[in-house]
């Protein structure tokens, strides 16, 4: 691979808390490609080309959409890719994005996560368009219960983590999920979805997307996030001997990365952290999964606070996944506001003096992992 330095020179986003009859499939790709456009002092004719990720294409229920999308995202007549793997789409994308300008191919690139829940069925598209299916949570539901017998966590450590993030998500204009005045015995008072998992416990569905702009050494602005690592790793849903509530998968995507990146003790070395959480109980699931802290110990951090916007670990300061969920854009999100917060740029949800973050998505059967360290380099 070609020595280029990529950094992420441009972020934008979209996300409507309700249906927009005016605003197309195109029309939300367009808006968020045009705020990271505008982000990184560019315009269309500048962008080599485009890597667009989403879900399965039964969500909306549009075959390879990207074939349609070309002329709304400028890039007919130049390179356009799809990238797909499950819910952690959106994370892989951007990977796959800064090989294209690290290995030299490319110089400047368009990346672009998205989803349009409210023009399709997910239950429906994750039942592989059969009927009677129990959706994600439902799959994931027996993990979360196997971890809290396991960890001997107490029942309210997952509505804590709800709470934090909704709390986290009114500060971010963004978010689609906005729900003010939530306590812990609100949450544990909403009614079940999975066992042990309340409705208010679970992530949204969403319409939305995600876009950045990658370039390399020629092409940063000041301020860039620069890129110091990326990871992308996978395993079969089902073998002998899988740890599903631990999966290697996770471990060894982290550990690759933050290898990469210098990092030997990521819970003081990194400043802030956006990780997939889409049901509360897998924050302190993945924080154990991803080295922030010893297997069993994951909800201490919680419990402790030591997850919150003013904890000494930072996690999901936008909001995460259980406040804006538009699957296919989820874990672009994910590492988009991570650069924003290494550049500086993440508004009222901001952490001052965040100099590294680490954006992290998942999906499938928690068998596909995506992570990336971002920096800022100012001294």
């Amino acid at each position: 691979m070609s020595s280029e330095r990529v950094a992420v020179v441009g972020c934008g986003q979209t996300h409507h808390r309700k249906v927009r009859d005016d605003l197309s499939m195109a029309g939300l790709l367009r808006e968020a490609a045009e705020r990271a456009l505008a982000d990184a002092q560019m315009d269309w004719k500048d962008v080599d080309a485009v890597v667009i990720g989403k879900a399965p294409d039964p969500f909306e229920g549009i075959m390879m959409p990207e074939i349609y999308l070309a002329d709304a995202l400028g890039c007919a007549g130049k390179p356009i890719m799809r990238v797909h793997t499950a819910g952690s789409v959106g994370g892989s994308t951007a990977v796959v994005a800064t090989h294209l300008v690290s290995s030299g191919v490319r110089e400047r690139v368009l990346t672009i996560g998205f989803e349009k829940q409210s023009e399709g069925d997910t239950t429906w598209g994750l039942g592989g368009g059969r009927s009677g299916s129990v959706g994600a949570g439902g799959y994931f539901a027996p993990h979360m219960r196997a971890y809290i017998d396991r960890s001997g966590a107490p029942d309210y450590i997952g509505p804590a983590v709800a709470v934090k993030d909704r709390r986290n998500a009114l500060k971010n204009p963004y978010a689609h999920l906005k729900l003010e005045n939530l306590t812990i015995e609100t949450v544990m008072e909403s009614p079940y979805v999975w066992e042990p998992v309340r409705r208010l416990e679970s992530c949204p569905t969403s319409d939305g997307a995600a876009a950045m702009v990658l370039t390399n050494e020629k092409g940063a602005t000041e301020g860039a996030a620069w890129v110091h690592g990326t990871a992308i790793r996978s395993e079969l849903g089902q073998f002998p001997g899988r740890d599903p509530v631990n999966p290697r998968g996770g471990r060894d995507c982290a550990a690759d990365v933050y290898s990469q990146a210098g990092i030997t003790d990521p819970f003081n070395e990194v400043d802030v952290a956006e990780i997939y959480v889409p049901f509360s109980w897998y924050e302190p699931m993945w924080l154990e999964n991803l080295g922030f802290a010893a297997e069993g110990d994951g909800w201490k951090l919680v419990e402790k606070g030591v997850t919150d916007i003013t904890g000494e670990l930072p996690i999901n300061v936008s909001g995460g996944v259980l406040s804006s969920n538009p699957i296919g854009a989820s874990g672009m999100l994910r590492f988009l506001e991570v650069a924003l917060q290494v550049r500086g740029l993440a508004g009222e949800h901001q952490i001052d003096g965040a100099r590294t973050g680490v954006g992290h998505a998942y999906g499938g059967a928690s068998q596909f992992f995506a992570m990336w360290v971002v920096r800022n380099e100012k001294p």
